[in-house]
């Protein structure tokens, strides 16, 4: 039986009220934790020991705080297939990919800890005599992270990696289905020379969340809000942070298209296809929604990605060999059934034996995994209209649309038109081709030949539209996140300089002519 997990505010462990027990999704019966959920008091606390904690944490030298990032990533380095096996044994995550996602915190750390020797303002020249200007970076103050549990550490790292290094305090409320990997990343970041109250893990349902969050806002104790999860709460956060004249940095969902030419690598785009639109079992932010497919390989196209996905291997997720495992808990797998009911008789469905959670009388061809387990057949939904229900909403879950389309007008067209704006591919082998969509795509990330999901470290990561408000995770792009830009400008002239009034000026010829 394992532990009981609790919330760690100013460094102590503080018991929470009830009590949640979650099941290894890939067979149903193994616990795979047991967390005791805050209230809103234990959120608010944990914000006011950040508060607490931040002034003397934000006059740490930033190089020194970047060494505190390096020991950070020594120390996932060192724990990096325990942490994975940790995953994959509570979300069902494969496990050749919890091990990339373990990776990643670590080239963010990587990243990150030279950053702390260049959190860099600049010098910038007066227009008047005996003046200096100058902008320094500064820390926000405390920020309030909440992540989904889909990517229960990678993306974490993302906001508390930076937010850490810039002199930031935190308080970090994980998804409380993913709460003992969540568990498992703080105290190696407790370990890493974070003092306490700096860092802060608040484990609590959905409702008391924002409750805590609402109260820390207007007793002035937050900065700063990170979430990534779902639009419609990114909406209500949104509208929240609004009201206190704050920018919150959303990363949100996706309906992510992926446009295959007429010239494309068909092949090269199926393996596309597979990995982004059924790895995780389609349970990523940036999972393929919708294949948009030239007219000319349409019937090609679809007839391949049917075969390989017949191939596939599905089930047990400690297996190298599996596309993906099971879904990620309970009601992911409930909502996934919603989005199976919009599929009509005018639709032509791919890619498996059956449609729904593969059981004894519902089987699949070579699936390797326990019955038990919240198993689902990989859908292709073709014959997809752009006035589809399935078109439009993002379906977090093994199922990927499919429809044709002319020119690559309307291939844009049909890509931006569910307001989403997070990722996108394009496969062809035409430059024209891969700028003009890379121009008339609303996404913040493109891909040519290339699947719609996989993030490198030091690249920005974030959406428009439906999935964010322009915020950037990764790379230098999240400092301005984390910190506020102030200015200085320093008079030693000895006499009140009036900017714009006491200007020197020059006196041109601009009549010359030769």
């Amino acid at each position: 039986m394992s532990s009981v997990i609790t919330s760690m505010v100013d460094g102590r462990a503080v018991r929470g009220g009830r009590l949640l027990v979650s099941a290894n999704p890939a067979n149903g019966t193994e616990e795979a934790a047991r967390v005791e959920l805050a209230d809103v008091a234990t959120f608010t606390g944990a914000c006011r020991a950040a508060r607490t904690a931040q002034r003397a944490w934000s006059r740490v030298p930033a190089p020194v705080r970047g060494q505190v990032i390096a020991n950070l990533g020594v120390l996932v380095r060192a724990n990096k297939e325990a942490l994975a096996v940790l995953v994959t044994r509570e979300i069902g995550k494969p496990i050749a990919e919890a091990r990339g996602e373990v990776q990643e915190i670590i080239d963010t750390c990587d990243f990150f800890l030279g950053e702390g020797r260049r959190l860099y303002g600049q010098t910038v020249p007066s227009e008047m005599p005996d003046k200096t200007l100058f902008t320094f970076r500064v820390p926000v103050g405390v920020a309030a992270i909440v992540t989904a549990g889909n990517f229960p550490v990678a993306v974490p790292s993302w906001y508390l990696v930076p937010a850490l290094l810039c002199g930031n305090a935190v308080v970090w409320k994980p998804a409380e289905y993913a709460a003992a990997s969540a568990a498992a990343f703080a105290s190696l970041i407790v370990r890493s020379g974070v003092p306490d109250g700096v860092f802060n893990i608040v484990h609590a349902d959905g409702e008391t969340t924002f409750a805590g969050l609402a109260a820390a806002l207007d007793a002035g104790l937050v900065d700063k809000v990170g979430f990534t999860g779902s639009t419609d709460v990114g909406v209500r956060i949104g509208e929240l942070c609004g009201r206190h004249l704050q920018r919150p940095c959303l990363e949100l969902g996706g309906k992510n298209p992926m446009v295959v030419a007429a010239d494309a690598d068909l092949d090269l785009a199926v393996e596309g296809a597979l990995f982004g639109g059924f790895g995780s079992a389609g349970q990523r932010c940036t999972s393929l929604g919708t294949a948009i497919v030239h007219e000319s390989v349409y019937d090609d196209f679809l007839a391949r990605l049917d075969s390989a996905l017949r191939a596939a291997i599905i089930g047990d997720p400690m297996r190298t060999d599996v596309l993906y495992g099971p879904m990620l808990a309970p009601k992911f797998a409930e909502r996934y059934e919603e989005f199976l009911g919009w599929i009509s008789p005018a639709h032509t469905v791919l890619g498996s034996s059956g449609i729904g959670r593969i059981s004894a009388d519902n089987p699949r061809d070579g699936f390797v995994g326990d019955l038990g387990g919240l198993y689902y057949h990989p859908v292709v939904v073709a014959g997809l209209a752009a006035t589809d229900k399935l078109f439009g909403t993002e379906t977090f879950g093994p199922i990927v649309g499919a429809m044709s389309y002319r020119t690559l007008d309307e291939a844009i067209e049909f890509a931006n038109r569910p307001g989403y704006g997070l990722s996108s591919s394009v496969y062809t082998t035409d430059p024209r081709t891969a700028f003009a969509f890379r121009e008339g795509i609303g996404a913040g990330m493109v891909s040519v030949n290339n699947s719609t999901s996989g993030a490198e470290a030091h690249l920005p990561f974030g959406g428009n539209g439906r999935s964010g408000n322009g915020s950037r995770q990764s790379g230098v792009w999240v400092l301005d996140e984390f910190t506020r830009w102030q200015s200085m400008n320093w008079d030693y002239s000895g006499r009140l300089q009036k900017a714009q009034m006491d200007t020197a000026t020059t006196t041109p010829s601009l009549d010359f002519r030769l």
